[in-house]
């Protein structure tokens, strides 16, 4: 029982942040990619290309924030979804640096 009310509230903090996350770029969608033991990624998506992402301790507690939060999903992360991405000079930086020789950001 406690589980549940924990997993509930959890699921209602991811989903006021993703909502505030939406509002703030003019709308967004998702996609929910498991990541072991840590739980499920919730990538979102601005309409505005802006990213962001959160961490849900499971992948049950992802789709409930996500349905209490209206946000569209998407099964994968590529095609038209992936194309709505807006990457920035910070963004291109830190990609370099985690390549072998690129700057370290």
């Amino acid at each position: 029982m406690a589980d549940t009310k924990h997993a509930d509230r959890k699921a209602a903090k991811l989903a006021r942040e993703i909502t505030a996350f939406a509002k703030a770029h003019g709308g967004a969608e998702g996609q929910l990619a498991y990541i072991g033991q840590m739980g499920t990624r919730i990538v979102l998506v601005g309409d505005d290309g802006a990213w962001g992402d959160l961490v849900a301790p499971t992948h049950a507690v992802a789709t409930e924030a996500a349905e209490k939060a209206g946000l569209t999903l998407h099964d994968s992360f590529d095609g038209e979804f992936a194309a709505k991405v807006r990457t920035g000079p910070y963004e291109w930086s830190r990609m370099a640096g985690i390549q072998v020789g690129g700057r370290a950001g």
